[in-house]
């Protein structure tokens, strides 16, 4: 017993250890990139300049391959065993290798999956990553000095502010002031005693416009504490400097949180699907074609790691350790779906989803669907019961509804506004 508990107290230290690190470079991060102005431009001293060649050689590993997506974006398919994710104190004596997966026993492919649900082809004719690499986004200084106008993140609890249960409560105009967040989400019942070990969904894929420091997202979101998991896809100018529709993996825990691989936690096995790709040709038109994909975080019951899976055969894209948490060490406590946007303070709030208010028809409307979670054994169940917010009643409204798709039955989140351009 007390071999047990000095293993975890050394773990806690690296752990402690590990924050204080990161933090101590963002803060440096941020000073470092304190613009001085001249004559309206922005210029870096030479002592910032030095500072971000440092970091991007942190960040920017040796690559076995450079390959182009039909996009235009250049990845470096970096050797498995180099990647950021081994970064991280805690996983320097790992014994992860690029074969990995998790044992799936208990989910099965999505029979009832969309035929626009299919990863398609990302790579140019010059073919993606080779095995044993992963592909990572090449990041550059630009990258770097935007960075540092992203937003704090998103705050992990506001178990006070849900309101309404199964869409029986009158969904009332209200407006509730959320750091700049505003969300339109359904959430399971906030219950200490519930496990999950897993959440999905299949969501339909879309590109509101916005501008600026604005960013617009649909997400899956897992759970406990301050410990958090998300997936889903996200327009961003901040965080990938373009106004593309890209799909994004965030973790958090306790004050410390990170996208994609801008820092390590993330071990990326999949040489095909990167986590900041581009769904360029895969977007959704309103009344018309309708793209989506499917999305899950599995906790693997044989050694507790959180993996991501996508597609209609759950392509394994990787895994979050467990050993890097604390309180998602475990099992998850709340499973959110739908979707969220940010403006800064004196901007105007952005579209979400199809930039539209939900009609009840998901041709037209931004959803999530075939919406589950994993219980404690990792068994896929439905969802019946649901709680639900939506922040500002006036920009953005929230549905819960089971939608008949010729014999098929599905559960539906649908979501989405216009913003501020709504009209009262």
């Amino acid at each position: 017993m007390g071999s047990k508990v000095l293993i975890l107290a050394k773990k806690m230290n690296k752990l402690r250890m590990y924050q204080k690190i990161v933090r101590q470079f963002f803060f440096m991060l941020c000073l470092l990139l304190s613009y001085n102005g001249v004559q309206g431009e922005k210029k870096l001293s030479k002592l910032q300049d030095m500072e971000l060649e440092k970091q991007l050689k942190i960040l920017n590993k040796s690559a076995i391959k450079t390959v182009k997506t039909k996009y235009g974006d250049i990845y470096d398919c970096i050797d498995f065993y180099k990647q950021h994710a081994f970064d991280h104190p805690l996983l320097k004596d790992h014994n992860f290798h690029p074969k990995m997966k998790p044992t799936l026993s208990m989910i099965k492919p999505n029979s009832y999956a969309s035929t626009n649900s299919r990863l398609s082809t990302l790579w140019s004719k010059d073919g993606g990553c080779p095995s044993g690499t992963v592909p990572i986004k090449r990041t550059t200084k630009d990258d770097l000095i935007r960075q540092r106008d992203m937003p704090p993140p998103e705050p992990a609890n506001f178990d006070n502010e849900f309101v309404g249960s199964n869409n029986t409560s009158e969904q009332k105009a209200r407006y509730m002031p959320s750091y700049g967040y505003k969300r339109a989400i359904v959430r399971t019942p906030k219950d200490s005693n519930t496990k999950f070990s897993g959440a999905g969904m299949a969501t339909s894929l879309f590109n509101p416009h916005v501008k600026g420091k604005q960013h617009s997202a649909c997400r899956l979101k897992i759970q406990k504490g301050s410990d958090i998991l998300q997936v889903g896809w996200r327009v961003d100018p901040t965080l990938y400097g373009d106004n593309k529709t890209r799909l994004f993996v965030h973790f958090q825990t306790g004050k410390f949180h990170c996208f994609n691989t801008l820092c390590p936690g993330f071990v990326h096995v999949s040489t095909d699907t990167p986590l900041d790709m581009s769904f360029e040709d895969n977007l959704s038109q309103r009344g018309g074609t309708t793209w989506e994909m499917i999305m899950y975080i599995y906790r693997d019951q044989a050694d507790g790691n959180w993996w991501l899976l996508m597609g209609q055969n759950y392509e394994k894209i990787g895994f979050w350790p467990h050993i890097i948490f604390t309180e998602l060490a475990d099992f998850a406590t709340n499973v959110e779906w739908g979707g969220v946007v940010y403006n800064p303070p004196g901007v105007p709030e952005p579209p979400m989803g199809s930039s539209y208010f939900p009609i009840e028809n998901s041709t037209f409307d931004a959803y999530c669907r075939s919406i589950a979670v994993s219980n404690e054994k990792g068994d896929s169940v439905g969802i019946h019961n649901i709680v639900w917010r939506t922040d500002n009643y006036f920009a953005y409204k929230v549905l819960f509804k089971q939608l008949f798709e010729g014999l098929n039955n599905f559960t539906y989140v649908l979501y989405g506004g216009p913003g501020n351009n709504a009209r009262v």
